[in-house]
């Protein structure tokens, strides 16, 4: 039985398909088209899982909807008659998309992918939660979901038992934590639904000194961690902004233009936004673990990917373990939504050992043949060398020990944000400048901007404060004390003289506070990554490598070999390793752009 979820209409639409409930294949619609965050109907994605499993759309036995479109209706038309005649521009702004397509799903789904079956309905926090507990290790576990908005959830909590989920109650709209993040996020010059990441990655420049404000006057936190805003501060209900007059001068003044200088404001309001929001994840995991009295925890919505908070949720609550989904987003929501489906509706057994989960690494999207690659290069005169299988980690490690930065594609592209090994960019994290050459001249992006650490998962102790696997990079740890280094004071200083400053032994990967975002890698879930950080630790006594994304700012993560060779060109990345195939940038062909790509890239 092959059962198909969508997500879509919103930001970052996905398409996931599972057989007998395995999964298949799940893609974002953003890795197809190149535009990030991408909205639309996911068509390629769906293409694409449909070519995974070698079947046509009239093989589908259900397609499921991961949103319940005529509630979010319900909550877009109350909201708008509350607060009329205020929010009539953003009311018609809305409505075309809204009377067009986003009432007419099903009809819109069977139109797109020629479907002529049933299409089903899941609530977006159940496909949340789905996408949280189905694809866990655990049996029984308690289920926390927290994000912008669905329906008229913006949290949930429950527990999962077996093929079973028991959501127990939600927090409603327009009191919303992810709503809250994002406010500051568009304050503090960023992009919202995109640039949250930034802010968490800004906050420990900074102190947080506006954390009592945010507290007395912007929302109230109640012990169960449900929060309730003052909406005299925000503009979202039917303004075209995040936030109003009021809420700037209670931050000092109107919010940062995107690009301009980051200023110690922006530092100290992200440090303490995020404080607050650590703050009430705590107290929603902690409240959940007295409700169900489970063990085990499972996360999903765009808040679990805040990773510091999730990092604390693991180390300073009484949960065992927890799960996070690695497309925890909306894009999560279509898996979740096929999942819910398959366990909940069509009342299928459950079968997991405790200790794997089945994900697959998340592993979930396409690859690409050796034959094409070489025709591609070929057809197009780019030169490269053949990697002999069992040189291929030698080589490519020697190269990071070198302090080249390497492009890395090989194997199935990764499901959700993060990128794991398949679709990366590889540095040698002994080296400081490792980050700002990686920052500045290949990703284009903030120089304050982190790196992540991909580690092996059995030396992983020996490096960081943490004792759990950490495979989907959703966790934060901290450096241990012994590889720390001694630090003179910072204060006065730049973000970029604070950066360059030697902090432990592996300062690529050390964040300002000592923290860093951890990948743990196995053999099981990735062989040929694990062997190349497996033989760099043999060539250097190191078990860690840098790992950030392959793509440059603004742009998706590469999905194919084009964009792999696209973005190498474009950048100063050394050296190109595509499957079996390396290439070195001194010796390619001249690179010719079209168009002025960078200055359309920072723009998005």
């Amino acid at each position: 039985m092959f059962i198909l979820g969508i997500s879509c209409f919103y930001h970052d639409s996905a398409a996931a398909l599972i057989k007998d409930g395995d999964i298949i294949a799940a893609a974002q619609e953003e890795r197809f088209t190149r535009k990030k965050h991408d909205p639309r109907f996911p068509k390629n994605a769906i293409e694409y899982c449909l070519k995974e499993a070698s079947i046509s759309v009239d093989k589908l036995n259900y397609v499921v909807y991961y949103d319940k479109p005529i509630l979010t209706f319900d909550r877009l038309l109350l909201s708008y008659l509350t607060i009329a005649p205020k929010g009539l521009r953003s009311w018609l702004q809305a409505m075309p998309l809204w009377l067009g397509k986003k009432l007419r799903i099903a009809d819109v789904i069977k139109k797109e992918i020629l479907y002529e079956g049933e299409v089903l309905f899941t609530e977006h926090h159940q496909a949340h939660a789905a996408s949280a507990f189905y694809p866990s290790p655990f049996n029984d576990a308690a289920i926390l979901t927290v994000d912008g908005v669905g329906e008229w959830a913006t949290a949930s909590y429950g527990y999962g038992e077996g093929n079973d989920i028991c959501l127990l109650k939600e927090l409603h709209f327009p009191h919303s934590v992810g709503l809250l993040y994002s406010a500051f996020t568009y304050f503090t010059g960023f992009k919202v639904n995109s640039g949250e990441y930034k802010l968490m990655g800004l906050a420990p420049y900074g102190d947080p000194i506006y954390k009592d404000i945010i507290l007395k006057e912007v929302l109230d936190i109640k012990k169960d961690g449900s929060i309730r805003f003052n909406m005299e501060y925000f503009d979202f209900l039917g303004g075209l902004k995040m936030t109003n007059k009021k809420f700037e001068k209670l931050f000092g003044g109107p919010p940062r233009e995107p690009e301009s200088e980051i200023t110690k404001r922006e530092m100290d309001i992200a440090a303490s936004i995020q404080a607050v929001t650590e703050d009430i994840m705590l107290k929603m995991a902690n409240h959940v673990y007295k409700e169900t009295g489970k063990k085990y925890l499972c996360l999903a919505g765009g808040v679990a990917l805040n990773c510091v908070a999730n990092g604390r949720i693991l180390r300073e609550c009484l949960f065992n373990n927890i799960w996070i989904q690695p497309a925890s987003s909306d894009a999560g929501g279509a898996l979740g939504a096929a999942l819910s489906v398959w366990y909940n509706f069509l009342r299928n057994k459950r079968e997991i050992d405790g200790k794997k989960d089945l994900q697959k690494g998340s592993y979930l999207g396409p690859s690409f043949s050796p034959k094409d690659i070489k025709v591609f290069l070929d057809e197009n005169g780019y030169p490269y060398h053949m990697l002999d299988s069992k040189e291929r980690s030698k080589i490519i490690a020697k190269c990071i020990t070198e302090g080249k930065i390497v492009g890395y594609m090989s194997g199935r592209m990764e499901f959700g944000p993060r990128a794991l090994g398949a679709r990366s960019i590889l540095g040698d994290p002994r080296k400081i400048e490792t980050q700002s050459i990686m920052n500045l001249k290949i990703k284009f992006r903030e120089s304050f901007r982190p790196f992540a650490p991909s580690v092996l998962e059995e030396s992983a102790s020996d490096y960081f404060e943490i004792h759990h696997p950490s495979p989907y990079m959703l966790l934060v740890a901290f450096v241990k004390k012994d590889r720390r280094l001694p630090q003179i004071s910072q204060e006065g200083n730049g973000i970029l003289e604070r950066l360059m400053v030697n902090r432990s032994d592996i300062p690529a990967v050390t964040h300002i506070d000592y923290s860093a975002r951890i990948q743990t890698v196995n053999r099981e879930d990735k062989p040929d990554y694990y062997d190349i950080i497996k033989e760099f630790e043999r060539l250097t006594g190191c078990a860690v490598i840098v790992n950030t994304s392959f793509n440059v700012r603004g742009e998706p993560i590469i999905c194919d070999y084009k964009d792999a060779y696209r973005c190498f060109m474009r950048t100063e990345m050394d050296v190109l390793v595509m499957e079996d195939f390396i290439l070195f940038k001194e010796e390619q062909p001249p690179w010719k752009e079209k168009k002025d790509w960078r200055k359309e890239l920072i723009l998005d």
